[in-house]
């Protein structure tokens, strides 16, 4: 399966927020970064078709998608940064629901929504209401619905927001085992997740992507630029406001070594460590926020 945009434009008006994209996916899983106004919730939605871009297209296996209407439609699955639900249905109610809108038959609806209750660890509150659920279990359900007709192409805007680091160990392994001759593509603020996970990664910055490839090449753009710094703890905050740091960690002693990214040693007493994505992440969006 390809999923290829030729072009792909869309205004608001006076502003660009997606420009010019030409990108080719097959299956696998991306990841998404970007900081806030960089485009990933537009581009994501000019994929969904919920939005019609104002120029360029987007084609799966040649044909575009806006032709190819509820048969593109049948082979999505989203899950949007706020997605809608009704509080007063039970988790299951919700799903099933869901599956009707998806097309899925009764005893297909019923089998697949217990099986990812189960699979995000909501079978024990499948009947209890939403409206009663956290914002952790509320992501999940989310996560669930976005699965729910075994889509070919699954898009994720923000699926671990509000997740605790077991739920998102859970969700990883969820999406490993999912992503099998699939397009995945999830955008979150939680870099490591999208390390841990994605085989590519889409960079994208002003609307235009800055970065693609997988996790160990892109960072070759910062090779020597990293160093870590053994500071006095007292004095640790004050280094990290001073320099591009993306990352502490208090040592014994009262000593604490800073990750800093700079293009000279910062200090003296600087070793250069191999680069990680977070890196590149602070190197590009330092002081942006995330969508």
């Amino acid at each position: 399966m390809e999923l290829k945009t030729i072009g792909l434009t869309k205004k608001f008006g006076s502003k660009t927020a997606v420009n010019d994209l030409n990108i080719t996916l097959s299956n696998g899983v991306y990841g998404l970064l970007g900081a806030n106004g960089a485009g990933k919730t537009t581009f994501m939605r000019l994929l969904c078709n919920i939005q019609n871009p104002t120029f360029g297209k987007v084609l799966l296996n040649g044909k575009n998608i806006v032709g190819l209407g509820e048969q593109y439609r049948n082979l999505l699955g989203y899950l949007p940064q706020n997605f809608g639900y009704y509080p007063d249905f039970t988790a299951l109610d919700f799903l099933l629901y869901v599956a009707t809108l998806k097309g899925l038959n009764e005893r297909t609806a019923r089998k697949k929504s217990k099986d990812f209750l189960e699979a995000v660890a909501l079978s024990a509150e499948s009947n209890h209401k939403i409206k009663t659920f956290s914002g952790g279990m509320k992501q999940r359900l989310g996560i669930a619905q976005a699965m729910l007709n075994d889509p070919r192409i699954l898009i994720l805007d923000e699926p671990t927001a509000g997740l605790d680091p077991k739920e998102r160990v859970r969700f990883r392994n969820l999406i490993s085992a999912f992503s099998k001759d699939r397009i995945v593509i999830l955008s979150t603020h939680i870099v490591s997740d999208v390390e841990f996970i994605a085989e590519e990664i889409v960079m994208m910055k002003s609307g235009q992507i800055v970065h693609f490839g997988k996790p160990q090449e892109i960072t070759s753009e910062i090779n020597g630029q990293v160093w870590e710094c053994l500071v006095p703890t007292a004095y640790a905050e004050k280094y990290a406001a001073t320099y591009n740091t993306s990352n502490l960690r208090n040592t014994d002693n009262n000593q604490t070594i800073l990750r800093i990214i700079a293009d000279r040693p910062p200090m003296e007493n600087a070793v250069r460590v191999q680069p990680n994505l977070e890196d590149l992440y602070l190197f590009y969006f330092k002081g942006e926020t995330e969508e």
